[in-house]
């Protein structure tokens, strides 16, 4: 996948070999419209009034509307089309969170008459976005103003539930106008975020491939295949995203792309999330517990992924006749850093100021948040992580 490809014709490729596909997964057809240019922005409001909508309803917050949120409100208001704001406050740690009470909040904004609702943001406000307009029967319009996370063209949605992540299918959007201009203005801590994302890939695609061997769990290569070119179109071009050229940044968003519509494919998250993303939420569900800022979730699932790496290839060592031989073909762990540094981001856990008692809690408890078999589970499950070997790796 190259910085050239119609992501328009790309999905269509993409949804006759679902139809071909003999895996015997239940494919979803994707019906999305993408544009992916240095001025997106300028062609929504001739989307929205060809689809017919002329009352729509903008999601955004204080960062999120001064990135591109009232840009998008004046382009709308030009052509004649009603838009309101539903702006999400921030709370005392500085974030929106996709909780019960920011839930609310967005279903309460979002008015009788609105006819679509936009997601001007990152991950969370997509996540609420796509929540409300599942509940509402609404039509959902992703605008990302970070290439920060491959969530934007997924139709699941990650919530936080009585302090517990879960991941709940709801809506993808019909369309995304993905601004490269506006992406690489962004903070480059969230451009890192979106290539540990797309590192985390690494691992989450072993992991798929252990299920399917130790537990039967359903695989479609179709998917994997989508989600590891996204991967490698990152690695071979890792410096332009580093320098956050408009190139990188185009490669970067078009794989962050491709991974959620791989997911939408087979309408389940499990080839671009295995333990990896497990650590991540868990970490998270202790921060926020703690009423402390949250740390970007791309980052913490590259460098989970990096750590994963050193106790996946142990593990295939002390079971060389397994599954787990799979893990053999991972990079090198330090490799892994190495690249999340190149990009801006952190290496190692305790740069993101995760303790070693959290990181320990999360290991060891991770893998209970989600019905799925990974190298994390079985690790848990036959006591294969020693304390003093984890806190190593945190620091190394």
């Amino acid at each position: 996948m190259t910085a050239q490809t119609n992501m328009n014709e790309r999905i269509a490729a993409w949804n006759a070999e679902a139809e071909a596909c003999p895996c015997g997964s239940n494919h979803h057809h994707v019906d999305m419209y993408t544009v992916i240019s240095d001025h997106a922005l300028e062609d929504i409001a001739s989307y929205l009034q060809d689809k017919g909508y002329q009352h729509v309803t903008v999601i955004d917050d204080p960062h999120t509307a001064a990135a591109a949120g009232n840009r998008v409100l004046e382009l709308l208001q030009q052509a004649g089309i009603q838009a309101e704001e539903v702006c999400l406050p921030l709370n005392s740690a500085g974030d929106v969170v996709a909780d019960e009470r920011y839930m609310v909040k967005v279903l309460l904004g979002i008015s009788s008459t609105t006819e679509a609702v936009l997601a001007v943001g990152s991950g969370t406000i997509h996540d609420l976005t796509r929540f409300a307009c599942s509940m509402r029967k609404l039509p959902f319009i992703s605008i990302p103003t970070a290439a920060s996370v491959d969530g934007f063209t997924s139709a699941g949605a990650p919530l936080l539930l009585d302090g517990v992540k879960r991941t709940i299918q709801t809506v993808a959007p019909e369309a995304i106008f993905a601004d490269v201009s506006l992406l690489a203005s962004a903070p480059q801590t969230m451009t890192a975020a979106g290539f540990g994302d797309m590192l985390g890939k690494y691992t989450s695609l072993a992991d798929w491939k252990v299920s399917r061997d130790m537990a039967q769990e359903p695989y479609c290569p179709l998917a994997a295949q989508m989600t590891e070119e996204a991967l490698l179109a990152c690695i071979e071009h890792v410096d332009e995203i580093a320098a956050g050229s408009l190139h990188g940044i185009d490669v970067l968003i078009r794989a962050l792309i491709a991974s959620g519509i791989s997911m939408l494919i087979i309408d389940h998250s499990r080839p671009a999330s295995g333990g990896e993303h497990h650590i991540s939420h868990r970490i998270e569900m202790e921060l926020l517990a703690q009423e402390r800022p949250q740390v970007l979730h791309g980052a913490k699932v590259g460098v989970a992924a990096a750590l994963l790496t050193d106790l996946y290839k142990e593990l295939a060592v002390q079971e060389p006749e397994s599954a787990f031989q799979v893990y053999t073909t991972l990079p090198d762990s330090q490799q892994m850093r190495d690249w999340l540094q190149q990009v801006g981001g952190p290496g190692r856990f305790d740069e993101l100021d995760v303790t070693e008692d959290m990181l320990e809690r999360a290991v060891h408890t991770a893998h209970t948040l989600r019905d799925r078999y990974t190298g994390l589970k079985y690790l848990n499950d036959h006591n294969l992580i020693d304390s003093s070997k984890l806190q190593e790796l945190s620091r190394s």
